[in-house]
Parts: C-alpha cells; sequence; structure tokens
C-alpha cells in the first residue's frame, strides 16, 4: 500500500506489498479488556509477513496491550509501527505499562523498525522513560523516521528522549551497526531551550539527519544557536522547520551562519520565529551565493521590514528549483 504521509515520500520509503499491513486507523474503537482487541489480535495473526501496523486514533488499554503485544512477539517482519493517538482518555497511569507491554514485544520478536510514530499521545516524561528501552534496542538501529509530535514531552521529556538516541547509536556501534536516523518531528512540546540543547547533543552525534521538524516549542536564541551547531554536522539536511519557536537576533545570526554549510536544504521554515530584520539579512546573506537545491523558504511574521524582505527576495535570484516564498505579515 502506498502512503499518505509527505515525509514518507521525502524520504522515498518503501510501500507496503497487499496483504502485508494491518491497519485499525480512525476506528474510535475502546480497547479495553483482551477481548475487546481480539479483531486487532486475529488480523496480526493472519497476517503473514507484517511489515505495517497502524492503530492510530484508536485508545487502547492496558489489558488490551497486552493481549496484542502478545500477537506482535512472532512478527520480526514488521518495519513500521504507526502508534500515534492511542490513548485519547487513558489515564496517564495506563500508558507506561501499555508502552512497555508493546515496546517488550517489539523487541523481543526480533524487528527492525524502519518508522516508529507515537504522536499525538499525551504522555510526558513518563511515557518517554517507558519508551527508552525499546528505542535504545537492536529494533531502533534501523529507524530512519521517529516520531514524537505533540506528547506534551517538556524539558524533561526532550532530555529523555536525547539520551535514548544517544545510547541507541552507541549500542548499535558496539554491535558493528550504524544508527542512521533520517527523519526527526517532535513539535508542540514544550521543550525549551534545556530540551533543544539536549537535542542538539543528540543530533550532532547522530550526523545523519534530512529532515527535522520541531515547531512550536519555546525554544528561544541558546536552545536555537544549540540547534544550529549540531546542524553543522547533518550536512545532508533537506528539510528543516523551526516554526513558532523565539529566535530573536541572536539566534537567528546563528543559524544564518549554519545555513551556509547545508547546501542540501530544500524547504527552510523559520515563519514566527521573531527574526527581525537583522535575522532576516543573515538568511539573505547565508541564501545569497549557494543553496541551489532550495524549493521553499517560510519566513512569514517575523517583524521584518521592508528591505529585509526585498533582501530576501533578491538573495533567490538564480535558484532555478525555487518555486515557494512566504513572507505574510513580514
Amino acid at each position: 500500500m502506498a502512503h499518505e504521509d509527505p515525509l514518507w515520500r521525502f524520504l522515498a520509503l518503501e510501500d507496503v506489498p497487499p496483504g502485508r499491513s494491518v491497519d485499525f486507523s480512525g476506528r474510535s474503537l475502546k480497547l479495553n479488556a483482551a477481548a475487546d482487541a481480539e479483531p486487532v489480535t486475529k488480523a496480526i495473526n493472519e497476517c503473514n509477513d507484517l511489515t505495517l501496523l497502524r492503530l492510530s486514533g484508536n485508545t487502547v488499554g492496558v489489558k488490551a496491550s497486552e493481549t496484542i503485544a502478545e500477537a506482535l512477539e512472532s512478527k520480526s517482519s514488521l518495519k513500521f509501527a504507526l502508534l500515534s493517538d492511542i490513548y485519547t482518555g487513558r489515564l496517564r497511569s495506563e500508558i507506561p505499562p501499555s508502552l512497555n507491554s508493546i515496546g517488550g514485544a517489539l523487541m523481543r520478536s526480533g524487528c527492525r523498525l524502519v518508522v516508529l510514530d507515537l504522536s499525538d499521545n499525551a504522555f510526558g516524561p513518563d511515557g518517554v522513560k517507558a519508551c527508552l528501552e525499546l528505542i535504545a534496542s537492536s529494533a531502533a538501529f534501523s529507524l530512519k523516521v521517529l516520531k514524537f509530535n505533540n506528547n506534551g514531552l517538556g524539558i524533561g521529556g526532550g532530555k529523555l528522549l536525547a539520551q535514548g538516541l544517544i545510547d541507541c547509536h552507541k549500542k548499535a556501534g558496539e554491535s558493528g551497526e550504524t544508527f542512521s536516523l533520517a527523519a526527526f518531528v517532535s513539535g508542540r512540546n514544550r521543550l525549551e531551550n534545556e530540551g533543544a540543547m539536549a537535542l542538539a547533543e543528540a543530533f550532532r552525534i547522530l550526523g545523519s539527519l534530512t529532515y527535522v521538524s520541531m515547531p512550536q516549542n519555546g525554544i528561544c536564541a541558546e536552545g536555537i544557536s544549540a540547534l544550529a551547531n549540531a546542524f553543522t554536522y547533518n550536512r545532508d539536511l533537506k528539510h528543516l522547520d523551526l516554526s513558532d519557536n523565539t529566535f530573536t537576533e541572536s539566534g537567528a545570526q546563528a543559524m544564518g551562519k549554519t545555513l551556509s554549510d547545508l547546501q542540501n536544504l530544500e524547504v527552510i521554515n523559520f515563519g514566527d520565529c521573531l527574526i527581525k530584520s537583522a535575522g532576516a539579512r543573515a538568511v539573505a546573506s547565508a541564501l545569497r551565493e549557494s543553496h541551489s537545491k532550495l524549493k521553499e523558504l517560510y519566513l512569514p511574521f517575523n517583524e521584518m521590514n521592508k528591505e529585509a524582505a526585498l533582501d530576501l527576495i533578491r538573495s533567490l535570484a538564480g535558484k532555478q528549483n525555487f518555486r515557494q516564498l512566504h513572507l505574510n505579515g513580514a
């Protein structure tokens, strides 16, 4: 089956052949007891060479999770675990045991995940703790996409997640493998400076990112500067979205210097980041003589003056692949 997620296409991830996926997404099922999960477990058990499991848009309790986990233990072929929005209405205390059950099953199965999506589950730092063993296990050595979007991570959760990525990188290396995460998505998580700085250190160590999306995290200049430094170690970066954070001039200047090193960028989104006129000129200066692959630049609502906006426009001249510039509300 082809996947509708633009990120899937961006990274050229494989389509899943017919008959190798189990998809219960969007059914609003309330899976409380083991019996409630029987349709899911039956589908998993009957799917030979299960490659993709999508449970998004249902609510899964502890007992149902245990039953689903039992079915997953034999599915070493699983690559795509799409588990966003599966805890609506659940007590916070229910979520870690559920994640432990499912994560433990994935580790025991011997599967090698390519995509793990746990977005839109409001589990905070406790949920991250329950995922750490999975994230640092051999099941995650092959991860290309990790999505923790809108999870209420906060600073503590961001630090835990960063350490999990560092541990995975270390353990993969010790096993003679390479952890080459390509895409990291973690928006709307209140990471703030400390969480962003912890993740920046993980990004520096990984050096493999091509897609980063971290909008609306309350990150200010110090955190932005740390991320900018980390991105210089990820020179294959193609998509960078840090919108709705607070760069201010100093953060924008730091990011402007980094952009000169990121010649593979295709999409830049620094919308609503308070970069102001000086920051806009720093971005324009970085783009003016290079970045031939750039396709889209988003810088709306940044309090820049007319001259700074015109400087940005002039910096895009001659870029044959460029197609979209957004400066609304500049």
